[in-house]
C-alpha cells in the first residue's frame, strides 16, 4: 500500500483526554475549535498560516481583550478524526497519508482552503499529488474508491470518484485484453471480481457500467455481476433444490442484509446483466430466478429472467428447471406456470412466424425445417427437455390434466422426431 510520510516533529506534543484534544507545547492555547463532540485546544498561528477558512474565521471571531477564541467546525469532511490529522499537518507533526485517509484529507483541505495561497506545499497539493500516484495502482485505487463513501458529496465535487473509476476501468480492460492474449481463459478472467465486492452497490454499479462501456467482454461483466450477488445474497450459493423453499418457509433469515435489501440488490444486478444471449450460463440464470422468487422480486425482474432463460432454453438441464412452487396457494410441487412462460418465450424466438412454415409439407426430405438445421436443432433439444420435464412432474397428484396437456402442446409436432418421450410422460401421468 502506498505511503507518504510528512512532518518531523514527534506527536508527543498532542494529548487526548476523553473528548478533549490538547497541545502540550508549553504555550497557552488561544483558540478552541469544536469538531463534532471533540474540542481541540490549539494555537491560531500554525492554523491560519495554512488555512484560508480558519484565517477568515479567526479574524471574524477575534476578541478585543485578546482572550481565547472559540470556533465550531462541525461540517469538516471526515469529522474530528480528519481534523486531528489536519492539525498535525499544520504543526509539522509526523503524519502518514495512505489510500485509506487521502480522500478525507483532500476533501477537508479543500473545505479549509489549504491551497498554495497559504503556503507552498500545502495540503491540497500534497494530497492531490499522492492521489495521482495512487491511481496508478489497482489495489490502492479500490481502497480510495471505498473511502469516497465517507465524504461522497465532497469527493464527487472534486471528481475523485470519477477519476478513480476511470483509472480502474482502464486497468480492468487493459488487463482483460492482456490476459486473453497471454493466459488461459480459466486462470485470468476473474482476477478483478473479488476486489469489486469491496464496493457499495452504487459505486460498484458505476464502475461495472464504465468497464462494460470500454469494451470488457460481456461474459466477464455478467460473471462479475453474479460474483457480486453471491457475495451479498447467501442463498445464491446454495444448491438449487426443493429444499430451498423449505428452509425459507421455516424462517431461515439471510445473514447479510434484510430481505428488502437483498431484493433491491438482486433487482439492480439483474437489470445490469448484458442482454447478449448466452453471456450468463443458464444454471446461474435459473438460480437467480429461484432467488428472485424467494425474495419476492418485482414481476418485471422475474419476467426479465424468464425471457433470458427462454432465449437459451436449449442449453438448460432438467434439474435446474425443477423450480419449487413459491405461491401462497400451492397446487403443484413445482412451478409449472413459470416453466410454461419460459417455454413460451423460447417459442416466440424460435418458431417460424407463418403457419405454413410449421406444416409437415415444409419439412425438407432430410428432416430439417426450411430455414436451416440451426432453427430445428434448438427446437428438438427443447422438445426432449419438455418431455423429460413432463415425465418428472407427472408424478405430482395435484397436476391437473388441462395444465399437463397445455404444457405438452407447447412444442409443435415437427419438433419431436420421435414421440417416445411424450408417451412415456403420458404413461406416468395416467398411472
Amino acid at each position: 500500500m502506498a505511503l507518504l510520510k510528512l512532518g518531523s516533529k514527534s506527536d508527543d506534543i498532542f494529548r487526548r483526554e476523553g473528548q478533549t484534544w490538547l497541545c502540550t507545547t508549553g504555550l497557552a492555547s488561544d483558540v478552541t475549535i469544536e469538531v463534532g463532540e471533540t474540542s481541540f485546544f490549539l494555537h491560531k498561528f500554525p492554523l491560519l498560516s495554512r488555512s484560508g477558512l480558519l484565517k477568515k474565521l479567526f479574524a471574524d471571531s477575534s476578541n478585543e481583550d485578546g482572550s481565547s477564541s472559540s470556533l465550531q467546525l462541525h461540517d469538516v469532511p471526515g469529522g474530528d478524526k480528519t481534523f486531528e490529522m489536519i492539525t498535525k499537518f499544520c504543526y509539522g507533526v509526523k503524519l502518514e497519508i495512505t489510500p485509506l485517509n487521502v480522500v478525507r484529507l483532500r476533501c477537508a483541505a479543500e473545505h479549509l482552503q489549504m491551497n498554495e495561497k497559504y503556503g507552498e506545499g500545502n495540503l491540497v497539493e500534497v494530497a492531490e499529488t499522492f492521489l495521482n500516484e495512487v491511481f496508478s495502482n489497482w489495489t490502492d485505487s479500490i481502497k480510495v474508491l471505498q473511502t469516497c463513501e465517507e465524504v461522497k458529496p465532497y469527493a464527487e465535487d472534486l471528481r475523485i470518484v470519477s477519476r478513480c473509476i476511470d483509472s480502474l476501468t482502464i486497468k480492468a480492460c487493459s488487463e482483460d485484453i492482456l490476459c486473453s492474449e497471454t493466459k488461459s481463459q480459466a486462470s485470468s478472467d476473474d482476477w478483478w471480481y473479488e476486489d469489486l465486492c469491496l464496493l457499495s452497490l452504487p459505486l460498484y454499479k458505476r464502475l461495472i457500467v464504465s468497464i462494460e462501456s470500454k469494451g470488457m467482454k460481456p461474459e466477464n461483466v455478467a460473471a462479475s455481476l453474479i460474483y457480486y450477488l453471491r457475495r451479498f445474497i447467501p442463498m445464491m450459493n446454495r444448491q438449487s433444490s426443493f429444499n430451498d423453499k423449505t428452509s425459507v418457509s421455516q424462517g431461515t433469515t439471510p445473514s447479510r442484509g434484510s430481505e428488502a435489501t437483498q431484493r433491491a440488490l438482486l433487482e439492480e444486478i439483474v437489470g445490469l446483466i448484458p442482454n447478449k444471449k448466452c453471456v450468463t450460463p443458464s444454471k446461474y440464470l435459473l438460480r437467480l430466478l429461484k432467488t428472485a422468487m424467494i425474495l419476492h422480486a418485482s414481476s418485471s425482474c422475474i419476467e426479465n429472467l424468464e425471457k433470458r432463460i427462454g432465449s437459451q432454453l436449449d442449453q438448460v438441464e432438467l434439474v435446474d428447471l425443477l423450480i419449487p412452487n413459491m405461491g401462497y396457494s400451492v397446487e403443484t410441487l413445482y412451478d409449472i406456470d413459470c416453466f410454461q412462460r419460459i417455454i413460451d418465450h423460447f417459442m416466440s424466438m424460435y418458431q417460424p412466424s407463418t403457419t405454413a412454415a410449421t406444416s409437415p409439407l415444409c419439412i425438407a426430405e432430410e428432416g430439417s425445417l426450411i430455414g436451416g438445421v440451426d432453427a430445428l436443432t434448438p427446437m428438438t433439444i427443447v422438445a426432449n427437455l419438455l418431455d423429460a420435464y413432463l415425465a418428472e412432474v407427472a408424478l405430482d397428484v395435484n397436476l391437473k390434466l388441462p395444465k399437463f396437456q397445455a404444457l405438452a402442446a407447447s412444442i409443435p409436432d415437427y419438433a419431436r422426431p420421435l414421440d417416445d418421450g411424450l408417451y412415456h410422460a403420458i404413461d406416468i401421468y395416467l398411472k
